[in-house]
């Protein structure tokens, strides 16, 4: 009777598995010329895209992807404007991003990864590295589950999918090589065009830890500042190892600092601000205290900057700033002029 037993329970878990690995397939085989093209479009890796999709997905039978193309789990986030479902995960009906094709889905997830900071340094890893992007995508705060990585990495190892991302690899190479044999057969006879001369007020600021600002109600923020302040990202970023966010017009921040965990007199606190309710304009907000040293010595005033300015796009605590420029709370600083970052060490004298 035991090994009768035996036997039966042996016939159902081929019976099961056999079935998990067709469903398996039969999403690979759908959906693996997406994540060539993605990876090819947007850098995450075939093989972990196809894994993320069938694991989070449940091989594209799970209820969330049959109602919404939602592939990948991705919660609707305080700045998705598409299409919402709502579904139970870690709470009760939590807003999840809908999409009107899978395609759609698996663009929006390069999307998420690609512009948020703290997804950045996989982005530097080699791109057939999947155990390295698996236990970078822990890290980093994609999945809570202890073993993701792991559950990754086997369904890459189980299905090969490794080979996807090579595929990629080399349609990528035959185009580059492609777009180099063109100029190469066109390079006689071209007439070389000079650049046009750029203004230098007109060029486009880089994005960098320098080109926003977050400023105290009773400072204006001139057109330039606001111009800048566009370029921001949204999601977390990082300014000198400090997070902040780019937060929109509107936005309450009593919100905001219980979207992040801390009190609304801490949000204040670390943007050097008073009282505020509602942001009046689009404005970075440091969501954690900023350090005392800059990344670099000194900062150069721009045209229309306040020293408030200064230590939201720098990153530094207003009061150190004060204190390494001999300043007072509300003291005009000029264009041009340097304000130093960091305690300025005096110079010795010579012999």
């Amino acid at each position: 009777m035991k090994k009768l037993l035996l036997m039966v329970a042996c016939w159902l878990l081929t019976i099961v598995s056999f079935a998990q690995k067709e469903k398996a397939q039969q999403y690979i085989d759908m959906y693996k010329d997406i994540a060539v093209a993605e990876m090819l479009r947007g850098g995450v890796p075939a093989s972990i895209t196809l894994a993320q999709g069938m694991l989070e997905s449940g091989y594209g039978q799970s209820e969330l992807c049959q109602k919404s193309n939602n592939h990948f789990g991705i919660k609707c986030k305080e700045n998705w404007t598409g299409d919402k479902v709502y579904h139970d995960d870690d709470a009760r009906g939590e807003c999840f991003r809908a999409y009107t094709s899978a395609a759609e889905s698996y663009k929006d997830h390069s999307e998420f990864l690609k512009t948020r900071e703290w997804y950045a340094f996989l982005f530097k890893l080699d791109p057939t590295d999947y155990e390295g992007w698996a236990k970078g995508l822990k890290k980093a705060g994609y999945a809570t589950e202890k073993d993701y990585p792991q559950r990754l990495i086997q369904l890459i190892s189980n299905y090969n999918l490794q080979q996807y991302t090579l595929l990629a690899l080399k349609q990528k190479g035959n185009n580059d090589n492609d777009a180099n044999s063109s100029m190469a057969s066109t390079a006689v006879d071209t007439k070389i065009i000079e650049p046009i001369a750029v203004k230098e007020e007109e060029k486009e600021e880089p994005i960098d830890s320098t080109s926003e600002t977050v400023i105290t109600p009773a400072v204006k923020q001139t057109d330039a500042l606001a111009k800048k302040q566009s370029k921001y990202p949204e999601g977390i970023l990082t300014i000198n190892h400090v997070k902040a966010t780019y937060a929109k017009e509107g936005t309450s921040l009593l919100s905001l600092a219980n979207q992040f965990g801390i009190t609304l007199s801490k949000l204040l606190e670390f943007n050097d601000i008073q009282e505020m309710d509602v942001l009046d304009i689009d404005r970075l907000v440091f969501v954690e205290k900023k350090l005392k040293k800059g990344a670099t010595d000194f900062h150069v005033v721009q045209d229309g900057e306040s020293i408030h300015d200064i230590c939201q796009s720098e990153g530094v605590q207003l009061e150190s700033l004060l204190t390494y420029n001999k300043l007072k709370k509300g003291s005009q600083v000029k264009k041009g002029e340097k304000i130093y970052l960091r305690p300025i060490t005096p110079v010795k004298a010579t012999k």
